[in-house]
């Protein structure tokens, strides 16, 4: 049977040399094409493999689900300061009102008020709660926080990331991921 791969089918988790995966969220995952590749250029390990081949008239191989780094990949300490890293580390949901639709990120002291856009002074908040705090700091709107911001440390947003599992889990891949799941029949 010749297989037949689309682009995003078969990733492959990527696991760094301690066989712990570089990354929770977004889950470390890479296309089956440069893993193969990676295979090929003697960077990874194959760990566990899918029941899928690829094939060219010379050649067979199994694709590999789940790949480990021969060389260890030192984590950064601290995180990027983005959007996504703050709602992560607030875990998607509103600081004033717990809602995790429509976020956007508040400064606790108004950039009108002199207020920087670091980690110690930018929370996650919904619209609604963002639009009625407008240019007041929260002790004048009365809307405290449930949790001082923070700058956060690389495990922390790990952790965090651990309560959002992804949608799709290969069976090969939960012995290195640590999610209190199910997978679906």
């Amino acid at each position: 049977m010749n297989a037949v791969v689309s682009q995003g089918a078969f990733p492959a988790l990527v696991l760094n040399a301690d066989y712990r995966p570089l990354s929770y969220y977004p889950l470390s995952l890479w296309g089956w094409q440069d893993a193969v590749k990676a295979v090929f250029l003697d960077r990874v390990n194959i760990v566990s493999e899918y029941d899928r081949v690829v094939r060219s008239p010379s050649f067979e191989f199994q694709l590999p689900s789940v790949v480990a780094l021969k060389s260890f990949v030192k984590a950064e300490s601290h995180p990027a300061f983005t959007r996504f890293n703050v709602f992560l580390r607030d875990q998607f949901q509103c600081q004033y009102c717990g809602s995790e639709h429509d976020l956007t990120f508040d400064h606790l002291i108004p950039r009108s008020k002199g207020g920087l856009t670091t980690w110690d002074n930018v929370i996650t908040a919904c619209s609604p709660c963002n639009l009625r705090k407008a240019n007041k700091s929260w002790q004048e709107m009365r809307m405290r926080p449930m949790q001082n911001p923070y700058k956060p440390q690389v495990h922390d947003l790990h952790n965090n990331g651990r309560m959002f599992p992804p949608n799709y889990l290969h069976e090969s891949w939960l012995d290195f991921l640590y999610w209190d799941i199910e997978l679906e029949p």
